[in-house]
């Protein structure tokens, strides 16, 4: 009776989710495509330094954006920009959701025409730059474009989980550009 009881502690422990991800549900589906995106910023290059002035410690504006390779049938863009490496688990700096499909940049501190932004994980919607702990290694921003075949019909407080979830089946490409920084 104690070994069966064991058992089923052990198996029901090993079922518990890790915990760590403050920023939604860690089961979401990722949205997958076959067509990759190209991501660029003028501000800094594929593992490269985000500079200061796109961070907490500068004037907290986003960097500026390009995209390529977007396929003709695409509706909308998504943008997602997280810091895996935060302390707590994931921590997500933008979300912005229905960009118009034929959107090849971003300038820098400017939020897409016509667009939905989402809240960030300081609760603000809009971005929030990269403001890793002082101390921490430098944190990687990755900042993460899929092209939709739909719009997406979401409430403005819709998290991370909840544009991957709707962007399961309906991500035509996608494409991410990482940068990092530290304090």
């Amino acid at each position: 009776m104690r070994r069966s009881l064991l058992i089923a502690l052990v198996t029901a422990m090993g079922l518990v989710p890790g915990c760590g991800n403050d920023t939604g549900d860690s089961s979401a589906p990722s949205p997958t495509a076959s067509h990759r995106l190209t991501v660029t910023s003028a501000a800094f290059t594929e593992g490269g330094t985000i500079p200061r002035r796109h961070t907490c410690d500068g004037e907290d504006v986003s960097p500026p954006l390009a995209f390529s390779g977007v396929p003709a049938d695409t509706t909308g863009l998504v943008l997602i920009v997280e810091d895996p490496d935060a302390p707590h688990g994931t921590f997500t700096h933008w979300l912005v959701w229905n960009i118009g499909p034929r959107t090849t940049e971003l300038a820098a501190g400017q939020a897409p025409e016509g667009a939905t932004q989402g809240r960030n994980g300081f609760r603000k919607t809009g971005y929030g730059g990269p403001c890793p702990p002082k101390g921490d290694s430098p944190h990687h921003y990755a900042f993460t474009v899929y092209a939709a075949d739909r719009r997406l019909d979401l409430a403005p407080d819709a998290g991370p989980d909840d544009i991957r979830r709707a962007l399961t089946g309906h991500t035509l490409a996608t494409g991410t550009l990482t940068g990092r920084y530290g304090r």
